[in-house]
C-alpha cells in the first residue's frame, strides 16, 4: 500500500476529515513556493496539491488558468518546480497535479527519480484515462508515488466500482460537470452520488471543484472524507499575498475542527 494511501486511511480511522488546498507553482514566483506551503500547513492543510502550469489545462477554470499563465510568465517549468521542491522540507505530503504531456515530455522514469528527493507522494493527471494508466503505473510501482483517480458526476456504478477498487492515495470525486472554479451550482443528487462513492471506496474520498467557502466545506464533510479547495486560494494568493490568504484558509479549515480528536 502506498504511503499516501496509508496516511489518508489513518486519518479516516481516527475520525479526522482532510483538507487539501491547491496552489499553482510559480504563479507568484517559485521563490515564494516554500512560504506558501508553510502557511497552508500551519493553517490546517492535510496535504497540498501543487499545480504545474500547462498551455491547455482542460480541467482548470478561469482562476487557475490565469495563475498558470502568470506562472509561465515567471518562467516556471516542471523542471524548475521539481528543483525547487527538492529544496523544501514540507511538513505535509505534496501531490503534483499536471497534464500528461508535461510528465511524458519530462520522462516518467526521470520524474520518479527526481521526485524521490522531494515530499511529493502523489500524482493527479486529469487527462490520463483510466484505460491508459498502465503507461504510468509500472514505472511508479516501486516508488512512493500514488496515482490518484478522479471520478466524474457522469460515472455509472460499474465505472465507480472499477475506479475505486484500483484507487491509490485518495479518490478525487469531482462535484461538477466542467472545470474548476468558484460560483458553481451543484446538482440536487450530488450528496447521494458522493455517499455512494464513499460507500464503495476502500480508501478515503475527497470532493473537489467549486468548493470556495466554509459553508461548502461543511456541507461536503458530511458526505465524504474531505475536500480539495483550489481556485479561491489561488486567486487570494495572487490578490492578497500570503498574509491575506492566511485568514481565508483559517476560515475554510474551521469546519474540520469538530472532527479532530
Amino acid at each position: 500500500m502506498k504511503p499516501l494511501t496509508q496516511f489518508f486511511l489513518a486519518r479516516k480511522k481516527a475520525g479526522q476529515k482532510s483538507f487539501v488546498p491547491y496552489i499553482m507553482a510559480g504563479a507568484n514566483g517559485l521563490e515564494q513556493l516554500e512560504a506558501e506551503i508553510q502557511m497552508l500547513t500551519v493553517t490546517g492543510a492535510t496535504a497540498i496539491e501543487i499545480g504545474v502550469p500547462f498551455s491547455d489545462p482542460v480541467a482548470d477554470g478561469p482562476a487557475i488558468q490565469l495563475a498558470g499563465i502568470a506562472a509561465r510568465d515567471h518562467g516556471t517549468t516542471l523542471k524548475k518546480i521539481i528543483q525547487q521542491l527538492q529544496k523544501i522540507d514540507s511538513p505535509v505530503p505534496l501531490i503534483l497535479m499536471g497534464y500528461t504531456n508535461s510528465f511524458f515530455h519530462y520522462g516518467i522514469e526521470t520524474l520518479v527519480h527526481d521526485l524521490a528527493q522531494t515530499a511529493v507522494e502523489g500524482l493527479i493527471i486529469p487527462d490520463l484515462p483510466y484505460e491508459h494508466r498502465q503507461l504510468i503505473l509500472p514505472v511508479i510501482a516501486t516508488s512512493n508515488l500514488a496515482l490518484i483517480s478522479l471520478i466524474s458526476l457522469t460515472s455509472p456504478l460499474e465505472r465507480i466500482q472499477q475506479l475505486t477498487k484500483d484507487a491509490q492515495g485518495f479518490v478525487y470525486a469531482v462535484t461538477v460537470n466542467g472545470t474548476t472554479g468558484t460560483g458553481q451550482t451543484y446538482r440536487k443528487t450530488l450528496d447521494e452520488h458522493l455517499e455512494k462513492i464513499t460507500e464503495l471506496s476502500p480508501i478515503p474520498v475527497l470532493a473537489g471543484f467549486g468548493i470556495s467557502n466554509a459553508t461548502h466545506v461543511q456541507h461536503f464533510l458530511n458526505c465524504c472524507d474531505g475536500v480539495v479547495v483550489g481556485s479561491t486560494i489561488v486567486t487570494s494568493l495572487q490578490k492578497n499575498g500570503i498574509d491575506g490568504t492566511n485568514e481565508l484558509v483559517k476560515e475554510l479549515t474551521r469546519p474540520l475542527q469538530q472532527f479532530h480528536k
